[in-house]
C-alpha cells in the first residue's frame, strides 16, 4: 500500500482581473468569511477551505480558474436568493446524475470576473 502523501485541498486560487469587485461578489454576495486582504490578493474562508482571490502576476495565470462546487443546503432558495442578488447564472437547477437513493443537484454561475463555478445539493430520496 503507498503512503498518503495528500492530506487535504487547503486552498484553491481564483484569478481576478478587478480584485475590489471580485472581493465584494464572494464576500457580501456569496458570504464566504474575508481572513485579509492587500491590494493584490485576498483570503476568503469557506468551511475549512481557502479561496486565495488574485490578480495575475503573469499572463499565464489569467485564464480562468478551476470549478469550484459550493455545496448547500437547499439549492432552489440558494438559486432564488442569489438570483435577486444579481447573480448570473448559466442554468437553472437541474439533476445532474444520482448515486444510489442520492440525486446531485447543480446550477452553474459566473463570478464577476467571468469564472464559471457551481452550487451543488445532495438530496436523499427515499
Amino acid at each position: 500500500m503507498t503512503k498518503k502523501v495528500i492530506q487535504k485541498v487547503g486552498q484553491i486560487g481564483v484569478p481576478v482581473q478587478n480584485l475590489e469587485r471580485a472581493l465584494t461578489f464572494y464576500q457580501d454576495t456569496l458570504g464566504l468569511e474575508l481572513l485579509f486582504n492587500t491590494d493584490r490578493l485576498a483570503f476568503l474562508q469557506c468551511d475549512g477551505l481557502r479561496i486565495f482571490l488574485s490578480l495575475p502576476e503573469k499572463e499565464e495565470f489569467s485564464q480562468s480558474s478551476s470549478v469550484i462546487y459550493f455545496q448547500v443546503e437547499n439549492l432552489s432558495s440558494t438559486y432564488n436568493d442569489l438570483k435577486e442578488k444579481g447573480v448570473s447564472f448559466i442554468d437553472e437547477p437541474h439533476i445532474v446524475g444520482k448515486m444510489g437513493n442520492t440525486e446531485i443537484w447543480m446550477a452553474f454561475f459566473k463570478d464577476t470576473e467571468n469564472n464559471t463555478h457551481a452550487f451543488m445539493s445532495e438530496i436523499t430520496i427515499n
